[in-house]
């Protein structure tokens, strides 16, 4: 392949993956009919890793105004929300009232289909927020934060496609059945990009263990999903992000 035509369809994917990962103005991608989810997997935690960063601008900011930590990282997490349009906290939300609403298994995809918010959603909400809101406020040294939210955003994102890639879709229409199946090839890049993530941002022994949650993460969502609805959907994959997120942000906070 000359090189011309790789760097264009790298460039491709990362639009693909911004665009599907956030609300920034980005032209391309998407339109592109090379560039699915599926296809464009392994560039999921680059855009995370670009949605932590917004919100380290905004904390530093928020710090340069002389603001206490609480308000700064709040600040932080709004900025990062709006970003991505809540994305992933509509998943976790979906699934929380699923997961926890639902008798069978055809009455709790037809609530994570719901738009409607549930009090198992709200409660995973409240919860979502105040754990990531209370941790960056509580990270020792401001100069970690912004470390500590790239690896957070980038690494909980490299958990989608390893998630896609394990358990089938639990229904025949939708984000995870409509995306293709995910390559090892982007499996592959995709974590070693949360790895170094985390590593550059904790070092190597605690990058390794903040892996392994990770991975039992991934193990314990996959058998859960596949207990309650059989198989995984976007918002269990959104759900996987959020947890991923909080663990590591505990992780830095402590």
């Amino acid at each position: 392949m000359p090189p011309t035509v790789w760097l264009r369809d790298i460039v491709s994917d990362l639009k693909a993956a911004l665009q599907f990962s956030t609300r920034l103005p980005i032209s391309g991608g998407l339109a592109d009919d090379r560039a699915d989810f599926a296809q464009t997997a392994w560039a999921i935690p680059i855009a995370g890793a670009i949605v932590g960063l917004i919100g380290a601008l905004v904390y530093a900011l928020a710090q340069a105004s002389g603001l206490a930590p609480l308000p700064s990282a709040a600040l932080s997490l709004v900025a990062t929300m709006l970003t991505t349009g809540c994305l992933h906290e509509d998943g976790l939300a979906d699934t929380a009232d699923g997961f926890g609403g639902g008798g069978s298994r055809h009455d709790k995809l037809e609530i994570m289909r719901d738009s409607r918010v549930g009090t198992y959603g709200a409660c995973a909400l409240i919860l979502s927020v105040l754990l990531r809101t209370s941790a960056i406020a509580n990270i020792a040294a401001p100069a970690l934060v912004a470390p500590a939210l790239i690896a957070a955003h980038a690494a909980s994102r490299a958990t989608m496609p390893i998630s896609m890639w394990l358990v089938p879709s639990a229904r025949t229409d939708g984000l995870s059945a409509t995306a293709g199946s995910v390559s090892r090839r982007s499996v592959g890049i995709a974590s070693a990009a949360g790895i170094v993530a985390l590593v550059l941002a904790f070092g190597l022994t605690a990058g390794i263990v903040l892996t392994v949650l990770l991975l039992l993460l991934i193990g314990g969502m996959a058998w859960l999903c596949i207990k309650q609805i059989g198989g995984q959907t976007g918002d269990v994959l959104g759900a996987l992000e959020q947890v991923g997120e909080i663990i590591i942000l505990l992780a830095a906070a402590a």
